[in-house]
Formats: structure tokens, C-alpha cells, sequence
């Protein structure tokens, strides 16, 4: 009986099903770390055996080197093969197909770049000819699986036709992540920032290793090949590091985000015009936290599990929630995104130095087709007269031509950064939101005391009088929300204004003054979110009208009229909810190195301790499960 339930367990753990991938938080997940971790440590000492007979005459990191190329390398990459089969299914030849053309592509580049120095004769233009045709490639593959349905849509939106796709395209996990890794390694080996990979167990480990394959973090070339070639060594702390991330993103997974999502979140999003105004704005608030804890618990975990096996993976989140500008929320939250946006996007748009023709055909082009598809008459005369604006700004004032282009390059990056996030128009507006959050604070800071304050008093009576001629939701919702902006920053400013040259300040006034910035950016950041999570686990083929629709009837309620007296009811009923968003926004905030502290604590308990502390850990945390585990959010970008 015991054999036969095993067998059983044994074919359920090596099948495909893709109704339970191999999730972090499930026990079939700990089994194949288990194994595998048994067969990397065997397999990492029979190579050190291996290299000490037969390589004797070379350097150690060598000899160690040649081992793990032979051993380890090769069984990580099939380990991670599985992994992804066991997520994705048949899906996995997409991710061999991919790591065989960066690959080669690599080697190409290499080579040419060798036979140019040794005959003299240029090979730029063909190098640069396959670096085209090898990013095209891997964003054909991306916009096939991922945006079919958004352009099919478009399409027959513009043109009043119906055509329809013909097989039903489910979009692979992780595809956005291993596509971009990919595209940096293509693009780097091109410019020459890394050497290629020296076969292809080398590579095809770097572009499939599991902990960080279907949610990142994106890892670049130079940060992780070099890793490849040095002997594994864990020390005992690092041990206790490793164990602490794994507990501390289970924590953050199955309590602050599943057990919200389930009990409050999800609920709200589903159907916002059954829930009341105070909820349907709560469920935006307690959703910062619940998509954080979400997607940092995920890598808190890839890290924790890379450590064990000697790897260390690029830190992905910096309390993004302390941030006091979106600026600065976009440099702590997904920051290996952040990073390569910035260096595959921004800076080749021009950065902050100049235009391209992609700064202005961007945004221009994505005016055209929002209001080709709106087919109002209105709507494409205000498109046509904002290019025509732009554009005489730019020619008139050459002065701010550079901070235009500068800001309108932020502007495109945020905006192309939302369609990676998600093939429908609520992620673009999540993305332009975004952006236009990053100029206003790029502008503002700019600005003095009384600039600020008349600026801010302007913006106010405007939709003061939008609000007082047009009484609609949205409008509400911004009357409301301006008028404490307004009255908040023009009490802040007032003292400076007066003081002038000699205010200097104090600590108090800054003090109350980083606490309003962190506050006020954590609501913008939040009300963001509100396209972002309509079109969250969604058919691409109904993302757009159903996204808009939740939307709109969030905003709705939001902007409608709040009942004060339901609230301590609602607080009642939801406390659990309440509470456990209040102490993940507490331990949030906490000051860093007060968490650098525990860590190191944690990760100085003698083995038994800590043995004991972990066992009561997942006791507890496992008390959150609900009855059906909730895939990561990110398992869908």
C-alpha cells in the first residue's frame, strides 16, 4: 500500500498539471528542491573529485571551473527544464528555442568581432544585422503569445471587422522575463559588455535557472555568468540568510497576500457596486500591500533558494513604500525591470540628453490609435491639437527642448513599461498614470515656495469648477482629493515662501514634510493600481472591456457619496483584515537597519533554534492557507 502511494505521488510530482504548477508554497515544490538540492551537492563533490584527478595541472578556480561545466551546470539547466515543464508544459521547447538562439547568436557575435580585429576588415554591419534580427525574434515570440488578441482587437476595432484567432493562445509563464533576459545578453554581448557563453550549459543554466525563471528578478549576463566558474561556498551565516528569506517570503505570500486577497481584496474587485464607497477605496489601499507581498515574498523566496546552492540573485525591492516621489517608488519597486527599462529603453530613446524619433513617435502613435478606436470627433481633434501643441512648443521654446525630450523619454518608458505588464489599455493607463506622476514630480521639484503654491491653488479652482458644471464620480473623487493636496502643500509652503532665502528649515517641519511625500505618493501609487489590478488574471481576449468596466464602477463608487456611519461596522466586520494590513504596513516602514538586525539575529541562532523557530514558523504561517492556493501575480507578465 505504502509502495503504491508512493508511485503515486512519485507520477504526480513528474507530470504536467496545469491546474497545480509548481507553486512556492506548495509541499511539491520543497520535494523537488529537496532532490534536487541532494543530487546538486552530490554532483557538485564528485566534480571537485573529478577536476582534482584529472586536471591537476591547471589553477584550481579552473579545474573547478571545468567541473561544474561538466556536472553542475548541465544538471541545474535539466532541473530547471523540468521545473519549467512542470509549470508550463509543452511550452518548454519555447524556452529551448530561445536559449538556443541567444546562444548561437552570441558565439556570432564573438566570432566576428574576433575576425574583425584579426584581418582589419569591419563586420559592424552584419554584427548589427543579427543583433536586429535577433531581438526581433525573441518580441515576435512575445507579441505573438502575449499580444495577439490586444492587436487583433485593435484591428477590428478601427476597421469594424471581426476577425477572430483562430486557435486559442495561452500565454506561456514567465514569457516576458526570459524574453527580456535574453534580450539583454543578445544586446550586451553585441556592444561587448560581456564575452559569450562558453557552451551551452553555461548559457542554457543563466536563462533557465528556476528560482528566478517565471517572476525574476531579470538577472543580466555579467551579473550571473561570472558566478558559473566559482566554487560553491555557503557559510554558516549565509546559510541562516538563505533560510530566513525563505520564511520571510512565505510569510509575506501566504499571510499578507493570500490571506487579503481571499478574505477582502478579491471579493471588492469582483463586483465593486455591492460594497460600499470606504471599501471599494480600502481594497485599492490593502491591494498595494497584497500585490507587493505577492511579488517581493516570490523573490525574497528565489533568493533565499539560490543562496542555498551558492547563487546570489540582484536584490529586486527596497521598501518601495517608503519612496516619497513615484520617482523614487519606481527605483525601490521591481527594480531589475526598473534597471533594464533604463538601459534597453530610456537611454536608447535619448535619455537625458535628447530626442529620437521614437520619443515623439510613441506617444503620438498611441494618441492615434486610442482615438481611432474611440471613433469620437472630439476625441481625435483633441489628439490632433496636443501633437500640434507639442509640437510648437518644441519649436518654440528651444531652451526646454531637452528637459521636453527628457521628460517625454520618461513619459514613453512608463508607458511602454505598462503594455509589458499586460496586453490590454488599462495596464497602458496604468503606465501613462505613472509617467505623468514622474513628470508632475520632476516638475514641481523645480518649482519654488510661491510657484507652488499658486500652481497648486490653480490646478484646485479648476476642478473646482469642472466638479461645479460637470457633478460626475471621477470628478468628485478629484475635487475631494485636490482640495486636502491643496491645503496640505500650501500650509507646507507658506513658511518658506515667507522665510525666503533665510528659511532653513528644521527637522520637525521636514519630518512632517517626508511623512505627507510618503503618504501622498503611496495613495497615487495605490489609485494607479486601480487599472492595474481590473485587467489581473483576465483572458486577454475580454481584459478590455471587463478592466474598464471594473474600473469604472470602482470609480463610480469612490466618487460617489460615502456613508461615514457604515465605516466602524465595516472596520468591525473586516478587523482581522484591518489589523493585518495595519502591522504589514508597520513592518514595511520599519527602519532598515532595525531589520538588518533581526536578520543577522536570526541568521546567528544556533541550528537547533532556528530548527525549532522554522518548524513553528510554517506551523503558523500555514494556519493562512486557504482552500485553494493563489498563483503569484507576476506568473502572468
Amino acid at each position: 500500500m505504502l509502495k503504491n502511494d508512493l508511485l503515486t505521488y512519485l507520477t504526480q510530482l513528474l507530470a504536467f498539471d496545469d491546474s497545480h504548477p509548481l507553486l512556492f508554497t506548495q509541499i511539491h515544490f520543497w520535494t523537488f528542491f529537496f532532490l534536487t538540492f541532494i543530487g546538486f551537492a552530490l554532483i557538485v563533490s564528485i566534480g571537485e573529485k573529478h577536476s582534482r584527478k584529472k586536471l591537476k595541472a591547471l589553477p584550481t578556480y579552473q579545474r573547478i571551473g571545468k567541473a561544474r561545466r561538466l556536472f553542475r551546470n548541465g544538471y541545474l539547466f535539466l532541473v530547471s527544464l523540468f521545473f519549467y515543464y512542470k509549470t508550463s508544459g509543452h511550452y518548454v521547447l519555447l524556452l529551448i528555442f530561445s536559449t538556443i538562439v541567444g546562444y548561437f547568436l552570441g558565439i556570432l557575435f564573438d566570432n566576428m568581432a574576433s575576425r574583425q580585429n584579426r584581418t582589419g576588415q569591419s563586420t559592424q554591419g552584419s554584427r548589427k544585422t543579427l543583433m536586429v534580427i535577433g531581438v526581433i525574434v525573441n518580441l515576435g515570440v512575445l507579441c505573438y503569445f502575449k499580444y495577439a488578441y490586444f492587436f487583433t482587437d485593435i484591428f477590428n476595432t478601427i476597421a469594424s471587422t471581426h476577425y477572430s484567432i483562430a486557435r486559442t493562445i495561452i500565454l506561456p509563464v514567465g514569457i516576458s522575463f526570459f524574453t527580456f533576459q535574453n534580450i539583454s545578453y543578445i544586446v550586451d554581448v553585441y556592444k561587448g559588455k560581456v564575452h559569450h557563453a562558453d557552451n551551452i550549459l553555461d548559457f542554457g543554466f543563466y536563462t533557465t535557472f528556476f528560482p528566478q525563471l517565471v517572476a525574476g528578478p531579470i538577472i543580466r549576463a555579467d551579473q550571473f555568468i561570472p558566478q558559473l566558474y566559482k566554487p560553491y561556498f555557503l557559510t554558516r551565516r549565509q546559510f541562516g540568510i538563505a533560510v530566513f528569506w525563505i520564511m520571510n517570503g512565505l510569510f509575506k505570500k501566504l499571510i499578507l497576500s493570500d490571506y487579503l486577497a481571499v478574505s477582502f481584496v478579491d471579493r471588492v474587485f469582483e463586483n465593486p457596486l455591492l460594497y460600499t464607497s470606504f471599501e471599494n477605496f480600502s481594497a485599492l489601499l490593502i491591494y498595494s500591500l497584497q500585490v507587493y507581498a505577492d511579488f517581493s515574498g516570490y523573490t525574497d523566496i528565489a533568493i533565499g533558494v539560490a543562496m542555498l546552492m551558492g547563487f546570489y540573485l540582484p536584490k529586486n525591492f527596497n521598501s518601495p513604500y517608503k519612496a516619497t516621489n513615484p520617482a523614487g517608488f519606481w527605483k525601490r519597486w521591481h527594480i531589475s525591470l526598473s534597471n533594464w527599462l533604463k538601459d534597453y529603453l530610456y537611454i536608447p530613446l535619448g535619455g537625458n540628453r535628447n530626442g529620437t524619433l521614437g520619443t515623439f513617435l510613441i506617444p503620438i502613435v498611441m494618441l492615434v490609435v486610442v482615438a481611432l478606436m474611440a471613433k469620437n470627433v472630439y476625441l481625435t481633434l483633441s489628439a490632433i491639437a496636443f501633437v500640434l501643441l507639442l509640437t510648437l512648443v518644441y519649436w518654440l521654446f528651444p531652451r526646454h527642448r531637452k528637459d521636453m525630450t527628457t521628460n517625454l523619454n520618461n513619459f514613453d518608458t512608463m508607458l511602454l513599461g505598462g503594455l509589458w505588464h499586460g496586453a490590454s489599455f488599462n495596464f497602458i493607463t496604468w503606465g501613462a498614470l505613472n509617467g505623468l506622476g514622474i513628470l508632475v514630480y520632476k516638475t514641481w521639484k523645480k518649482w519654488g515656495p510661491w510657484a507652488r503654491i499658486f500652481g497648486i491653488a490653480a490646478v484646485y479652482l479648476l476642478v473646482k469648477c469642472a466638479y461645479h458644471y460637470y457633478p460626475v464620480p471621477v470628478l468628485s473623487m478629484f475635487h475631494f482629493a485636490f482640495m486636502i493636496v491643496a491645503s496640505v502643500i500650501i500650509l507646507l509652503n507658506l513658511v518658506p515662501a515667507f522665510g525666503g532665502k533665510h528659511y532653513k528649515g528644521s527637522k520637525f517641519k521636514d519630518g512632517v514634510v517626508m511623512v505627507w511625500n510618503t503618504f501622498f505618493t503611496f495613495i497615487f501609487i495605490s489609485f494607479t493600481r486601480l487599472f492595474f489590478r481590473s485587467g489581473s488574471n483576465l483572458d486577454p481576449a475580454e481584459a478590455n472591456e471587463v478592466a474598464w468596466r471594473t474600473a469604472t464602477q470602482m470609480v463610480e463608487r469612490i466618487g460617489g457619496q460615502w456613508n461615514w456611519q457604515q465605516v466602524p461596522a465595516i472596520l468591525d466586520n473586516y478587523a482581522p483584515v484591518f489589523v493585518v494590513f495595519l502591522i504589514g504596513m508597520i513592518i514595511h516602514w520599519l527602519p532598515e537597519r532595525f531589520k538588518r538586525r533581526y536578520r543577522i539575529w536570526f541568521a546567528q541562532m544556533p541550528l537547533w533554534l532556528m530548527l525549532i523557530v522554522v518548524v513553528l514558523g510554517v506551523f503558523f504561517v500555514y494556519q493562512f492557507i486557504t482552500a485553494d492556493l493563489q498563483p503569484f501575480i507576476y506568473f502572468q507578465f
